[in-house]
């Protein structure tokens, strides 16, 4: 395959740590590894590139819109995220066009496919992200820790896990840590509630990827209790740190972890997502059944399966 100039979209700013910017710079580096060259822009700025690869159908249409206008004869990828797949593109406009404007789209998961048309389908790849890994501490004898990892926002729900824990038995030794900024005052406050409401809580805010990799790899569980996800890189991130999840039976999750998962609670339903994690901390053959399906799952995101899978995006395009 020839070298490409590549125009990389991304609606989240530098610095960012939005999962749209570190999906962004992470494929970046592979498609450089890959011969290419990259640039990442928050909207095109109009240089030369034999190719884009938009991150979002909506926030990036105006950059999608520009690309196919100047240069019509070139490939353009898009990448779709969570609101894309189970919201924008059922009603925005702009994300409808993107969708017909894109030579090739990529979702994130298998069940991402099932959202779109099978012309649309035709064009479609999975790319399933890869997630470092942090050295395994020794998980606390204290307590059974459990990390809740993503911003606060109401797409992911954020409270459910704090809410399950009144339903709890009283000797259970869950303790709940949550990582991830707020995006609003509101979401913030309601945090600083929860914790003085629930002592087992606690909410860190935003911290380094470093440290949240550190305290994920010491956990026993993670939750991830959203509502809608593309593909969520920190399913990745558990699955290549060894640790198991309890998770929403939403389709992004499901689309990661495979439908016969055995960790899954419905979603909004704290007391369901409290016998999960009981039963989690209890009994040791279903922690073991949740680890092992989790393991099976590990080669899906690794760095190497997701390089391989973008240069399948990319085979033959021009």
């Amino acid at each position: 395959m020839p070298s490409l100039k590549i125009a990389l979209i991304t609606p989240a700013a530098p610095g960012s740590r939005h999962g749209n910017r570190g999906t962004a710079t992470r494929w970046a580096g592979m498609l450089r590894e890959l011969g290419h060259k990259v640039s990442i822009q928050v909207d095109w700025d109009g240089s030369s590139a034999d190719l884009m690869l938009a991150l979002h159908a909506r926030r990036s249409h105006a950059s999608i819109r520009n690309f196919a206008v100047c240069c019509p004869h070139h490939p353009l990828i898009l990448a779709l995220t969570g609101t894309d797949l189970y919201r924008d593109i059922r009603s925005d406009a702009e994300a409808q066009a993107s969708l017909q404007l894109a030579t090739r789209i990529i979702v994130l998961q298998e069940k991402g496919l099932d959202e779109l048309a099978p012309t649309l389908r035709r064009k479609t790849y999975v790319v399933h992200q890869s997630a470092q890994t942090a050295r395994r501490p020794t998980s606390l004898k204290t307590c059974f820790e459990v990390v809740v990892s993503g911003h606060l926002r109401d797409e992911k729900d954020p409270f459910r896990a704090a809410a399950a824990l009144a339903y709890l038995p009283q000797q259970s030794r869950i303790r709940i840590i949550h990582i991830g900024g707020a995006m609003s005052p509101a979401m913030a406050a309601e945090a600083q509630a929860w914790m003085q409401r629930e002592l087992r809580y606690r909410w860190l805010g935003e911290v380094t990827h470093g440290k949240a990799l550190r305290l994920l790899a010491r956990s026993r569980l993670m939750v991830i209790s959203s509502r809608m996800e593309g593909g969520a890189n920190v399913v990745s991130e558990a699955l290549a740190n060894r640790v198991p999840v309890i998770a929403s039976r939403i389709a992004g999750n499901i689309g990661m972890l495979g439908k016969n998962y055995a960790g899954y609670y419905r979603v909004e339903d704290e007391q369901a997502l409290a016998r999960r994690l009981a039963r989690a901390e209890t009994d040791r053959l279903y922690y073991q059944k949740l680890a092992a399906q989790c393991r099976a799952r590990r080669p899906l995101v690794t760095h190497a399966s997701e390089r391989k899978a973008l240069r399948c995006v990319l085979r033959n395009i021009t």
